[in-house]
């Protein structure tokens, strides 16, 4: 087995940040309404700025491809091309469509030759499961190298747009809490933008980071689906799927809405995270001491304090001096948080030979968890 190290990382984040008075006016208001929950949801996550692949006048400027596209662009100078990749690997929660996939269409962007592809489905998870086929790619050997990407364009979901054929049906939003809190509670928590890392079976580059290990755990066995698109949660927790709805229902449900069921994620987002948290370092015969730099996805500052408070309550407590977040700064990101958390701390120039990050990325859309140690080289 070969050894696999992180050694280029980038990012791209379209146009300038949007701060918080701002947002309605890009994403628009529903029933020319402006949210009630706005200020609230925005208090609690305490997000500052974002990105949205919107300009000015209200024009798409990329779509999620695009965006990948120029991230991976950011990776290639001084000796490293594009032509040089052996393996895209990409993830994402809000492909641009359900076919071709991900992957296949950043390739597409990129005409830099006849490569392997792989496209990682799902939430925030899919840009760590894309990095952990690269990942494995390179340590058997099948590759020398290879390109991962996490990125979303989520802002097109988020627009009022998608909701107001919904809306028409109603006598008031407050007659539906579930479309005035659970739909409309996202629209103030997401973001675009995509990060990129290369990997390589030597440890090149400034910064080389050691990938350790990278484990992965599911709760979908115990708990229904949280977060969820492209479907409508019943009564008894099934989630019907859009295909089998008339598609005159399409809009009038909004089906494809993102829609997240926050009770649920209250009850298990955190307990669960740190339950997979301590059977990651159990398995591996680590404690917290052993981490200079935790790098935790989490939605919103809302859930810090209370994360702290489990990781005390399961005894694998990891001081506050070792977290390193920006979200604030760039936004909830899904799939390409972490590979912006990442690409600020390396570019931070605080890191030191032997220092060790841990990598820790939630899903709430039906409660999975990935995470990845590094070590500086």
């Amino acid at each position: 087995m070969k050894e696999v190290y992180i050694t280029r990382v980038s990012k791209f984040l379209p146009n300038r940040p949007i701060s918080n008075d701002e947002m309605e006016d890009k994403l628009g208001t529903i029933n020319g309404k402006t949210s009630k929950g706005r200020r609230i949801v925005l208090r609690n996550n305490q997000i500052k700025t974002r990105y949205y692949a919107i300009d000015d006048q209200g024009q798409v400027t990329h779509n999620n491809a695009q965006l990948t596209k120029e991230a991976i662009s950011n990776l290639c100078s001084n000796g490293f091309s594009s032509q040089d990749i052996e393996l895209l690997s990409c993830g994402t929660g809000s492909p641009d469509q359900i076919l071709p996939s991900h992957a296949a269409m950043v390739h597409g962007f990129l005409k830099n030759g006849n490569i392997e592809i792989n496209s990682a489905s799902g939430a925030c998870c899919s840009g760590m499961n894309a990095l952990k086929y690269g990942f494995l790619s390179v340590k058997s050997g099948q590759t020398k190298n290879a390109v991962v990407t996490g990125s979303e364009r989520i802002s097109s979901w988020m627009k009022s747009d998608i909701f107001e054929d919904e809306v028409k049906h109603l006598e008031a939003l407050e007659d539906n809490p579930i479309l005035a809190f659970n739909k409309d509670f996202l629209r103030w928590m997401l973001s675009d933008g995509a990060g990129a890392f290369l990997l390589e079976d030597q440890p090149n580059g400034d910064t080389p980071l050691k990938i350790q290990w990278m484990e992965g755990y599911s709760y979908a066995h115990e708990i229904e689906a949280c977060m969820y698109a492209g479907g409508d949660k019943q009564d008894d927790g099934f989630l019907k799927p859009w295909s089998e709805y008339n598609t005159s229902e399409w809009s009038k449900k909004s089906l494809f809405a993102i829609k997240q069921d926050v009770k649920l994620l209250g009850a298990n987002i955190l307990t669960k995270g740190v339950d997979s948290l301590k059977r990651a370092l159990e398995k591996h015969q680590m404690n917290t001491n052993d981490i200079d730099y935790y790098l935790p996805h989490i939605s919103s500052y809302y859930f810090k304090e209370n994360l702290y408070k489990e990781m005390q309550a399961q005894g694998v407590e990891i001081p506050w001096e070792k977290w390193f977040m920006n979200l604030s700064k760039v936004g909830n990101v899904g799939a390409a948080s972490i590979y912006l958390m990442l690409e600020e701390l390396v570019h931070s120039g605080n890191l030191k030979k032997g220092d060790t990050i841990l990598l820790s990325v939630p899903e709430s859309a039906r409660f999975s968890y990935a995470y990845a140690l590094l070590t500086v080289s």
